[in-house]
């Protein structure tokens, strides 16, 4: 379709991505599906982007990369757990412990904990400190999960640090139950690639929970909790008190906690486990906060309240309300993690802190991939997130019509991530991604025509056609009437669409 960069005269790469993906069929869906939109998509998105890598050009270096996902790909998902940090203890401790070779900042959370991170990083940069940051899940490249310096690893690096630990890894396996899973192995990676960089400070965000998560084997002087709500409730609880409990694990004897704002049952639980650990907690709204905030050209001005005084006229480059608190929590962790507010009051540089959160960049989060008509990526995946995005989106962009593409996990409450999108969705096209864990196109469909009514939902399987219909919709309002496209319900989807629309 002549909507999608880089179609005409040449053949449909749409046709090529299928084809690859279909081939693919003895590897992870996630994984096939990386490497097919990198191999038939790089060419039309212009140089990418350090922040999300496509496929190393060199074959060599792209054949040893592949080989070592294929491996990877053997291990337990990150859906399958077996709740124990025992493994990946056993695991640090063959290696040395590099996890304690440098001091960390731990997120955990429900809602924004990349961008909280992201954000983190960005700020430690600027004050010339080294850092390593280690996020999931990725966009569009497993190695975007460990960075040095705010840039993913390269890739000869990402295989060099595997192949560097994968006796050990072995090692283990042979001692353990159950093999170390996908999550820990890339754990473990990520914490010796840290540890031989080496760099000043680590910031890790957890992949699920906390107490029992695989990257609980730091001792963080700095814990972050941003806004906690119902999600993974088969593994982590029912009530946001439930998995507060949980996420509550990461909090360390002596540490300093970031607390956004959060239910009154998960604060209580999160201020008794301080307390019980003599940590010092500083809350959101109380000893730090945003204090003003005004939309602005391609995000957002705000002044931020921090733990050692007031921040003026921040720009942000994120849109929506929930970025700016996320800006409040990630300047409240670098002043603690520096001290402020405990050791002095005196406050970080602004200038400083301004030139980092104008650097800020967060793909899929509210990302503008396109424009004629505008196509706007949003990783949201549970209700939560989806509320937040649906308040941005009307925020910060004027649609006089806003279609819909969700494709979504089947373990999601899709009802509730729907419902909270049908306010802002003149139709919907509901689609399914590449992963093992999509919920079925038809299935969902029947969902969103409960929520959205028949006349507003239209059904395609294939994203590339998924795609191509909603664009569609949206230029139904004509060149200059506004129409909007918003991509959403899973990492994957997002991910995927940015390939399509070349942004990989």
């Amino acid at each position: 379709m002549s909507d999608i960069p880089g179609e005409n005269d040449q053949p449909d790469p749409l046709d090529s991505f299928d084809e690859i993906v279909d081939a693919e069929t003895t590897r992870d869906p996630d994984l096939a599906v990386i490497e097919a939109g990198s191999r038939t998509l790089r060419t039309q998105g212009g140089p990418s982007q350090a922040d999300v890598p496509a496929r190393p050009e060199d074959p060599e270096v792209d054949k040893a990369l592949r080989e070592v996902e294929v491996e990877l790909a053997t291990r337990w998902g990150e859906t399958k757990l077996e709740p124990s940090v025992a493994r990946i203890a056993a695991l640090m401790d063959v290696l040395g412990e590099p996890q304690r070779a440098y001091p960390s900042i731990h997120i955990t959370g429900t809602n924004g904990k990349t961008s909280t991170a992201r954000m983190i990083e960005a700020l430690l940069g600027a004050f010339e400190l080294r850092t390593g940051r280690y996020t999931s899940p990725h966009v569009q490249s497993v190695t975007e999960r460990i960075s040095l310096d705010g840039a993913p690893v390269s890739a000869e690096r990402f295989i060099e640090t595997y192949q560097d630990i994968k006796p050990y890894v072995e090692m283990v396996d042979s001692q353990q139950e159950y093999r170390l899973s996908f999550f820990e192995v890339l754990t473990g990676m990520a914490y010796a690639a840290f540890a031989d960089a080496p760099v000043d400070v680590a910031v890790v965000e957890v992949g699920m929970g906390g107490s029992w998560d695989a990257t609980n084997v730091i001792d963080a002087g700095v814990a972050v909790v941003t806004p906690i709500d119902l999600d993974h409730t088969d593994r982590l609880g029912t009530t946001p008190a439930e998995i507060a409990t949980e996420k509550a694990g990461i909090v360390k004897r002596d540490a300093t906690v970031i607390m956004a704002q959060q239910p009154v049952d998960a604060a209580q639980v999160l201020l008794k486990k301080s307390v019980e650990v003599d940590a010092t907690v500083a809350r959101e709204g109380l000893e730090f906060g945003v204090v003003a905030r005004q939309v602005a050209v391609g995000g957002q001005l705000v002044t931020l309240r921090g733990l050692g005084g007031e921040y003026p006229e921040v720009y942000l480059p994120l849109h929506g309300e929930h970025q700016a608190h996320n800006a409040a929590v990630a300047l409240a962790a670098v002043e603690a993690f520096f001290g402020v507010g405990a050791q002095h009051a005196q406050p970080l540089d602004n200038d400083t802190v301004r030139k980092a959160f104008a650097a800020v960049a967060s793909p899929g989060r509210l990302e503008v991939v396109r424009r004629s008509p505008t196509v706007v990526l949003d990783a949201a995946h549970n209700p939560a997130g989806a509320r937040a995005a649906a308040a941005a989106i009307g925020e910060a962009f004027q649609f006089s019509r806003l279609i819909g593409v969700v494709g979504a996990s089947g373990d999601k409450n899709v009802r509730g991530l729907l419902e909270a999108f049908e306010p802002v969705f003149a139709e919907v096209v509901v689609t399914q991604n590449s992963s093992h864990r999509a919920m079925d196109a038809d299935e969902l469909a029947g969902i969103a025509v409960e929520v959205f009514g028949e006349d507003r939902v239209q059904v395609e399987p294939r994203l590339p056609d998924a795609l191509e219909a909603a664009i569609t919709l949206a230029e139904e309002e004509g060149e200059f009437a506004g129409g909007g496209v918003l991509v959403t319900g899973s990492v994957i989807t997002v991910g995927e669409a940015r390939l399509l629309l070349g942004r990989g």
